[in-house]
């Protein structure tokens, strides 16, 4: 038998019955049911202070994420402790908001909001628009790709650049690394980021490559917030303009210059938050739970190096 543990009650009643598998809650703010336990689900988007109770039970062999993003678990659970993100199941969403974001600032959809509640009526101007636009992609890992595919039918030039260089697929002819960065952004109108929180990202945006950007350039983040150097970012608002659905820090607090910044629009780090999250993860669930229940190894196991 495997034993689970879900983070609440509709987690457990949604992903139902798997022959070999007990199933058990934990709300990790309390003390665990258990000290049989062998695979820990995660809250969805908890801090590292709702994943490091995983600690207290030495039998868990697996922490099982909700999210595509480990960087709340890495810091936390033990080294001999499996780590499996939620990989795949946000590409899509993630991948709508981005597209969404993109669209919003060439097409000044927040002005218009804007006017709307005012009741004001816009003179038209010619708005920079998405057709022919360069467009690189910063992490081009399964979700990047799912950006690359959604902006392709507007008719743009996609780059896509990842952590070291390799061959390409059939949206692009090669994915560039990431020491090519400063000598690829001044020919980029718009950059997505979708890069993770890690310590080899973090600033990866700052004065340096957000000075290299043309003016009038986009800056789209839906990865992880500290990608973006946010002191360069409001150094820069005005010259480029910003989509950001991750923020440094987050939640972005009341009053922080960025919500009054020229050009920049801010989401609440909702890109995978959609009603296609439930059903995927609760089929990536079930797959993984029956794996284990035949000795397999898990799926999507992160590299911790």
């Amino acid at each position: 038998m495997v034993t689970v543990s879900f983070p609440d009650s509709s987690w457990r009643d949604d992903v139902g019955p798997v022959e070999g598998v007990t199933a058990l809650v934990w709300d990790p703010t309390d003390p665990p049911p258990t000290q049989e336990l062998d695979v820990f689900v995660a809250p969805y988007m908890g801090g590292p202070d709702l994943i490091e109770p995983v600690a207290q039970v030495p039998s868990v062999r697996l922490v099982q994420l909700l999210s595509a993003g480990v960087d709340a678990a890495l810091p936390v659970v033990p080294e001999h402790v499996a780590i499996a993100n939620a990989h795949g199941v946000h590409d899509a969403a993630t991948a709508e908001l981005a597209v969404g974001l993109v669209l919003a600032s060439q097409r000044g959809f927040d002005e218009f909001a804007t006017a709307q509640a005012k009741g004001e009526w816009l003179p038209r101007r010619f708005r920079p628009g998405l057709a022919d636009k360069r467009v690189l992609i910063l992490g081009y890992g399964s979700v990047g790709s799912a950006i690359g595919r959604r902006l392709a039918p507007f008719e743009v030039e996609l780059t896509a650049v990842a952590s070291r260089a390799r061959g390409g697929d059939d949206l692009v002819e090669s994915i560039h690394g990431t020491d090519e960065l400063l000598d690829l952004l001044p020919q980029h109108d718009i950059v997505i980021s979708v890069l993770p929180g890690t310590a080899a990202t973090r600033g990866i945006l700052g004065a340096e490559t957000l000075a290299a950007l043309p003016d009038g350039a986009l800056v789209v983040n839906v990865g992880r917030g500290p990608a973006l150097d946010t002191e360069a970012a409001l150094a820069e608002a005005g010259r480029l303009r910003f989509a950001l659905d991750v923020t440094d820090p987050e939640p972005l607090p009341t009053g922080h210059p960025l919500w009054s910044a020229p050009g920049v629009i801010i989401s609440p780090h909702v890109g995978g938050v959609t009603e296609a999250f439930r059903p995927r993860m609760v089929a990536l669930l079930r797959e993984q739970l029956a794996r284990l229940v035949a000795g397999e190894e898990p799926i999507h196991v992160v590299d911790r190096g």
